[in-house]
């Protein structure tokens, strides 16, 4: 499924590219249960075979974000709903480095959601 999912990441102009590339890193390397594929045309990556974030660009600022599926449970500054009731989302800027810490204690929390059962495990 790599391959899907490049196909999306590779087909952005730079920053953006090295930026996801860097963000899919970050989220793989967070659990050794997460897994990439392909879906609504967005790199998405499952815990244990449960959907738990993707990887887009925003249309209007075409800066990427992370999408934090079961958002609505998380509580961080820097997560943005909007207009969604379930997911938040978690902006970057491609032009600045990666706020390695602060992303990978939102990907911990989402992931705490799945490992402690306030998000039921789908088999």
């Amino acid at each position: 499924m790599y391959q899907e999912a490049d196909k999306y990441i590779l087909s952005k102009e730079e920053p953006n590219r090295t930026c996801l590339l860097k963000l899919r890193s970050i989220i793989l390397e967070q659990e050794t249960n997460i897994t990439e594929t392909k879906k609504y045309g967005m790199p998405c990556f499952c815990y244990k075979k449960n959907i738990f974030c993707y990887l887009w660009t925003d249309k209007k600022t075409n800066e990427p974000y992370i999408l934090l599926t079961e958002g609505k449970y998380l509580d961080h500054p820097e997560l943005e709903a909007g207009d969604r009731s379930r997911m938040k989302i978690f902006r970057v800027n491609p032009h600045k480095d990666l706020p390695l810490k602060t992303i990978e204690n939102i990907l911990q929390s989402s992931l705490d959601l799945y490992r402690t059962g306030i998000v039921e495990l789908k088999k």
